[in-house]
């Protein structure tokens, strides 16, 4: 009978040197635009609350936002919007 050996962890490999390339370019552009992007954000969040036109601001928002600031700004407001229904 096989049994299954304990010793082998899924342990996350380390971030490789793409990976790591990569997030040292996100921070950067997060010290960027750390004046521009909450108020972009917020923008972002009012059009969608206020039923604008989002694409136009989100055209904007890319230019000094992160996809995940952008992804985490949407999933407020539709939360917000889940909650009052």
């Amino acid at each position: 009978m096989a049994t299954r050996s304990t010793t082998n962890w899924n342990w996350p490999a380390p971030p490789t040197k793409k990976k790591q390339s990569q997030l040292k370019r996100l921070q950067d552009f997060h010290s960027r635009h750390t004046a521009e992007a909450p108020v972009m954000l917020k923008k972002l969040q009012q059009a969608v609350i206020d039923y604008q036109n989002v694409f136009e601001v989100l055209m904007d928002a890319v230019r000094v936002c992160s996809l995940g600031q952008i992804t985490n700004a949407l999933f407020e407001v539709g939360e917000q919007y889940r909650r009052n229904m």
